[in-house]
């Protein structure tokens, strides 16, 4: 698999990566990293008691890794987060309705995930 299919695979934005990382092979090493980093981990723990500090750095975090990374979907749903925890904002979501785009996160990851161990074990 390349990196250009893994993108296709991911539903990922491999044009946004380029122009961020410049070349697939720092792409190669920075998508393999991105299983490594606890950020998702981190944002999921803090939906756990939705505590707005938490929230708001984790969803942060999450959003300029998934940027750089050209990770749309992921890069999407952490703004949401982030925009709804960012100090001084007033929440416009029940906790609830912030449980649902968690759910989705974690699916999104979950099939993020997988398609980079696939790409792994292509190219070992």
């Amino acid at each position: 698999m390349t990196i250009q299919e893994l993108y296709d695979e991911i539903d990922g934005d491999y044009d946004q990566v380029i122009r961020v990382l410049r070349m697939d092979k720092l792409v190669d090493k920075h998508i393999r990293k991105f299983t490594k980093n606890n950020v998702v981990e981190n944002l999921l723990e803090a939906g756990e008691t939705l505590d707005p500090t938490q929230m708001f750095e984790t969803a942060h975090a999450l959003k300029g890794v998934c940027g750089n990374l050209g990770l749309k979907g992921l890069y999407d749903l952490a703004s949401e987060l982030s925009d709804e925890f960012r100090p001084g904002n007033e929440r416009q979501r029940t906790d609830d309705e912030v449980k649902a785009v968690l759910d989705k996160v974690r699916a999104l990851y979950e099939k993020t995930a997988a398609g980079i161990a696939a790409y792994e074990e292509s190219n070992q």
